[in-house]
């Protein structure tokens, strides 16, 4: 009976370790999940690509970019040169190496060809503009950024009233970023841009005059696919309409920086719990470049550049 009860107990002992031993290795593996890498590159090539969407439009309403280029003056000595071929309906930006007034440093070319739009749209304010932008060695700050294909088109009913109707654009964008530090991101997109400000006569001024985008407010909305550096797959959908107000540059050192100030993304990588971002974190709508990145019960604010 003496025998019966020590190996009763050391049975029991036996369980107990068992189940504490699985019981930690169930702990161990739902560890908080705290990476945000992968939303760090969807955010870059989001970036990336609204950029090249800006360039389009300031260099087709004005004849510059002026949220990039650190002057306007007549010696090319900026950031960027503009050339114009309107026979073949094409512009052509050539970056030389030196930093833009937004704080990055910009090499190589962008071309951007509207030779398919409607009869008659030869702006990015014209309803029916369509513009194909390719890249040529273009490196944005180290990351080598291959334009695979982006199609930018003006949606806007032909004839409309500013007072009550919005300029709209519908963007489609293939692109692939090779990271300095490493990894190719690649991310495919369908975008809708709004001028959400366009009643606005102090910005748009009608068919016949120039959109003035340093008082633009534009909101943005749709989803993106792709692989991060990491080559995890991931899907990115925006949740809350991303609003950048053009009048706003929180960081002074780079007034051509205006990041976005409002609306929320969400984003899945693989299998792991999906990444929300809320870009009007920590007031809705304030001049600022912070964002907060939610992971469950994880929470992390990031600064936007």
């Amino acid at each position: 009976m003496k025998i019966t009860k020590i190996t009763y107990a050391v049975f029991i002992l036996g369980v107990i370790l068992a189940v504490s031993f699985v019981s930690c290795r169930k702990k161990d593996n739902s560890a908080q999940d705290t990476d945000s890498n992968g939303a760090a590159d969807n955010t870059l090539a989001e970036k990336t690509a609204n950029d090249v969407v800006n360039m389009a439009a300031q260099s087709s309403e004005n004849g510059s970019m002026s949220s990039f280029r650190g002057t306007e003056d007549p010696f090319g000595l900026s950031c960027a040169t503009v050339a114009y071929d309107s026979i073949n309906k094409k512009i052509t930006a050539t970056f030389n190496g030196q930093t833009c007034l937004d704080g990055h440093t910009r090499s190589g070319t962008l071309t951007f060809d509207y030779s398919q739009s409607a009869p008659g749209a030869i702006y990015y304010r014209n309803p029916g503009y369509k513009v194909t932008v390719t890249s040529t060695n273009y490196v944005v700050d180290g990351n080598l950024v291959n334009i695979i294909s982006k199609t930018i088109t003006n949606t806007t009913a032909a004839g409309f009233n500013p007072q009550n109707t919005n300029e709209t654009w519908t963007i489609n964008a293939n692109i692939n970023i090779v990271k300095s530090t490493g990894g190719t991101i690649s991310w495919i997109a369908t975008k809708y841009k709004t001028l959400l400000n366009t009643s606005d006569t102090t910005v748009y001024r009608g068919q016949s005059k120039h959109i003035i985008w340093s008082k633009a407010i534009i909101g943005l909305t749709g989803n993106a696919t792709g692989t991060t550096a990491s080559n995890e797959s991931f899907t990115a959908n925006v949740t809350g309409q991303l609003v950048r107000d053009m009048n706003c540059t929180p960081n002074l050192a780079h007034p051509g920086q205006h990041p976005f100030i409002n609306g929320t993304l969400d984003f899945t990588p693989g299998t792991k719990a999906t990444r929300h971002i809320d870009y009007g974190y920590p007031n809705n709508g304030a001049c600022d470049d912070q964002a907060l990145v939610t992971i469950k019960n994880y929470t992390v604010a990031i600064t936007v550049k």
